[in-house]
This record gives structure tokens, C-alpha cells and sequence, in this order.
């Protein structure tokens, strides 16, 4: 069996897009999607300054074979760096397994040399892996072992240290011990899984699945089967509770009494899984049983502004600050987009955001998510608004999301701005387009100067905010029903 580090690090994510990767049927799997190749594209730009003006060599070949044999040349020339190299293993067997052969295939970013001894003479070599991420995720750490355990299989002996270059380009130190362990580990579960016929079972985690090129097929698997993964809040842990009670759909959950589910998941969660499977079943919106006594209500003004942000993280720049202007004395409605065409141009936007804002001292402003909030609180602090103007703006914000998760459960699969409103018949204009696809088109944008797609991007903004209303509207509804009014007196 050929195990790479790339085929490693997908199992340590998902054993299930391990498998479809070497088994799937390739007709089924998505193409891939535009946020990734920026992604890569960065990464390669992160891989390019760490480099910076570091002389190295790199294997030739495009055969990886052939590659990982240039590799030990270098090696054993004792050669600084090396950049692109290939470290490769046989071994007979593999303990706790039934293959005769196991080779282990490993792409470090770069190879360092280092002093002490080794099969090339009184230097030998460590590996540091570059990568995009923020945090020293538990699969980078996993790669990083498994390119130090090939290097000792080839030199000769183990590297003193491995590490981790991250956005911040500061280095992380991997703790080998702990990591030798639990890479052996990880091997072994990797062999027998591939190594059996039957394809892993579904779950689909949204944060972890979206970027995926095989989500849509496992989606559609997931939504055929009615699969509990589709419940907001059924984490793999609460799933592997659920199947040990004999609780394998979602109708199931919804008919399970709260206290036999909370023998084995606690009260609190099992009355929110079963209140979440119940809305999904039967189709209907109903009020959280742990939701706080005295209902807080939805702000109201004669005027009212709903608000979203377009970012680019990696830019660091915050460029669309877009605003749904409603005036319900006068019937007015128009969508403000305050938009940094240049990277320079947030200033610009900022100021002009919060001088229209402030036309309108009573009016709330309507979001959706936490990011608003701290944006709004970084942007005024960077570019030197008063504390007392910038908090008679922040003082305004209702968090849309908050009050949902707070006080209703909604039939839905995902507690998203799109799948809220979705459910509630609004539609945004671009089918199938996300934020990060909206993060990509600016990129673009930048480069081309494309007005079609900074267009698009403000499009998108606006059915933000519009969507924003459109659940703001639909809760105020709700709330001042006459099945509702009596909740609030």
C-alpha cells in the first residue's frame, strides 16, 4: 500500500474523503472550487517569503520515485536546504495490520541541515512544513512527525526538533514524543480503513465538509438517508452516543423521550437535539424550551438599517460595508454600498459609513453575526473615531443571529443567514455563490479591474442585508402572533 502525507492528512480530517479519494467514483466528485486555488496560490507566497533570499537546491524529476532518490543525493552532498524534496520508506509490514507493504511517501516543505551525525557523515536534516493556517492544527503537527519519522529511516537517525511555519511566520516547535505515538496510531487506523472495501460511513460537518470536492455527493447521501449529522448540534461524539442508544434517524431522536436521551447526553442537550429533530419532522418553528423567561423584542424605528460586511482576511482589508436603508414614514427603501475599490480605500469607506450612519441617530442597525460588532469596534479604533460617536453606533447593533439561537428553533440543517432565510422563501440573486466565493472575486477584481464582478460582489452584499430584513420581519410576525402575545406580558 502507497500511504503520502497528503492521503495522511485527509484521513486525519475526514477517513471518508480519504477513501473516496483513492476508491470514489471521480464522475461524483465537484470541481474545485475557486477559494481553494487562492488558498494554494497563497500558500505558495507564503512558502516564497520564508524562502526569501535562502540559496537551495530541488529535485528535477517529476517522478516521485525518481524525486525522492535526488532527494538523499542532496542529502548525502550535504546540501544547505533543500525545497521541494521527497522522503520515501518501504516497509515489510506494518504492526497491527495485515499488509506485507507499507510505503510511506512524505513532501516537506523544505530540508534543513543541521550538525550531528548521520548515514551522510557529521550533518544530518530536519523538515519544516509551511503552512497558511493561523493556529498549529492537530494534522499539521501529524505531517510534520511523519516527515520526521521518514528522516530517520533514511539518515539514519532523528532529527532533534521539527517545526511549523504559520501565517505569522513564527515558528512551532512539534513535540515529537507525543507525536510518535499517535502517528503510529494514525497509520494503523489509516491501513485498515483503506485496506477494507466498505466505503466510511457519511457525517456531514459543515465547517469541515464545505470546501470539499466530494460534499455534494456525501450531502446527497446524507439528505437521502435523513441522517442524524443533519441536525444542528449533533457533534461526532453526540452522534456515537446516539448510535449506542439505538438512535440512528432523525425521526427517532424526535420520538425519544428527553429524559432517556439525557441519561446519556445531560438534559440540556438532549432536550435542544430533541426540540432541533422535532422542528426538522414535523416542520415548524417552535420557541426553545431553555430560552430566558422575559423575551427580549426585536427593536422598531421610523427609519431601520440593515448591515453586512465583505472582508478579504488575507488582505486584511474589510471592503464593502453595505447598508438596506429602510424609511417606513415615508416608504423609502434603498441599499448603500460603501465600497473600497484600491486596498487604501478603507479609510476612505469607513468615514463615509459612519457619516451616513450618523444621520440617523435612532435607527438600529440590523446584522448577522459577531463580526459586525468587532469590525465596527477595530475599524473605529484604527482610524480614530470618538469613543462616544463610535459607541452611539455599536450601541445601535442587533445581533439577528444571537436572537435566533437565543429564543427559536428554526427546520433547518444550519443556523446560516442563507439557511434561515432560505426556509423562509427568500432567494438571493447569485445561485450557489458563497462568501468565499465573494473573497475570491475581489482578489480578481484587484488584479483585473473586472467591474462585473466588484457588481456581483455588491449584489451579493445587498442580499445580505436584504435577507437580514427579510428574518427580521419574519420573527417581528412571529413574536406579535396571537399565539406569541402572551409570552410577553
Amino acid at each position: 500500500m502507497l500511504l503520502t502525507d497528503d492521503l495522511l492528512l485527509n484521513f486525519k480530517r475526514c477517513e471518508r474523503r480519504a477513501f473516496l479519494n483513492l476508491f470514489g467514483d471521480r464522475r461524483e466528485k465537484s470541481s474545485e472550487k475557486d477559494f481553494l486555488m487562492k488558498l494554494r496560490k497563497e500558500n505558495q507566497l507564503h512558502i516564497n517569503i520564508y524562502l526569501g533570499q535562502r540559496p537551495y537546491r530541488q529535485p528535477q524529476s517529476e517522478d516521485w520515485e525518481t524525486r525522492a532518490k535526488e532527494t538523499e543525493e542532496l542529502m548525502a552532498q550535504g546540501v544547505e536546504c533543500i525545497y521541494k524534496g521527497v522522503l520515501l520508506h518501504r516497509f515489510d509490514q506494518w504492526e497491527g495490520t495485515k499488509i506485507e507493504q507499507l510505503t510511506l511517501v512524505g513532501k516537506p516543505t523544505v530540508l534543513l541541515r543541521q550538525a550531528g551525525e548521520s548515514r551522510w557523515g557529521k550533518w544530518h536534516y530536519r523538515s519544516v512544513s509551511v503552512k497558511l493556517g493561523q493556529k498549529p492544527k492537530p494534522e499539521y503537527k501529524l505531517i510534520s512527525m511523519l516527515h520526521s519519522f521518514l528522516l530517520e529511516h533514511i539518515q539514519g537517525r532523528s532529527p532533534r526538533l521539527t517545526q511549523l511555519i504559520l501565517r505569522s511566520r513564527r515558528p512551532h516547535k512539534v513535540d515529537m514524543e507525543l507525536w510518535s505515538e499517535k502517528l503510529r496510531e494514525t497509520i494503523t487506523d489509516c491501513v485498515r480503513v483503506l485496506s477494507n472495501p466498505t466505503e466510511p460511513e457519511v457525517f456531514i460537518s459543515r465547517q469541515r465538509c464545505h470546501l470539499c470536492s466530494w460534499y455534494n455527493h456525501c450531502y446527497g447521501i446524507a439528505q437521502a438517508d435523513q441522517h442524524l449529522s443533519l441536525v444542528p448540534g449533533v457533534t461526532p461524539n453526540r452522534y456515537e452516543s446516539l448510535q449506542e442508544m439505538g438512535i440512528h434517524s432523525i425521526e427517532t431522536l424526535a420520538n425519544t423521550p428527553p429524559k432517556h436521551l439525557g441519561q446519556h447526553l445531560g438534559p440540556d442537550v438532549a432536550m435542544q437535539l430533541q426540540q432541533q429533530a422535532k422542528a426538522i419532522v414535523y416542520k415548524e418553528v417552535v420557541w426553545r424550551v431553555n430560552r430566558p423567561n422575559k423575551i427580549q423584542l426585536m427593536p422598531k424605528g421610523d427609519v431601520e438599517l440593515f448591515f453586512d460586511i465583505e472582508a478579504e482576511p488575507d488582505r486584511n482589508v474589510d471592503y464593502l460595508l453595505g447598508v438596506y436603508f429602510i424609511d417606513h414614514r415615508n416608504q423609502v427603501e434603498k441599499f448603500y454600498a460603501f465600497v473600497a475599490e484600491t486596498l487604501e480605500e478603507e479609510e476612505k469607506i469607513w468615514h463615509e459609513f459612519v457619516a451616513f450612519v450618523q444621520q440617523f441617530p435612532q435607527a438600529p442597525i440590523f446584522h448577522f453575526s459577531p463580526y459586525e460588532r468587532d469590525t465596527l469596534n477595530r475599524l473605529g479604533k484604527k482610524y480614530g473615531t470618538p469613543i462616544n460617536e463610535l459607541q452611539g453606533i455599536v450601541g445601535r447593533l442587533m445581533d439577528v443571529h444571537q436572537w435566533v439561537t437565543k429564543y427559536l428553533i428554526f427546520p433547518v440543517e444550519s443556523y446560516s443567514l442563507k439557511s434561515l432565510a432560505n426556509a423562509l422563501g427568500y432567494h438571493w440573486y447569485e445561485v450557489g455563490v458563497s462568501g468565499d466565493q465573494t473573497v475570491c472575486w475581489y482578489d480578481t477584481w484587484l488584479e483585473t479591474g473586472d467591474r462585473q464582478l466588484l457588481d456581483a460582489i455588491i449584489r451579493y452584499n445587498e442580499d445580505d442585508c436584504r435577507a437580514t430584513h427579510h428574518l427580521k420581519q419574519w420573527i417581528t410576525e412571529f413574536i406579535e402572533s396571537k399565539e406569541n402575545i402572551a409570552l410577553l406580558s
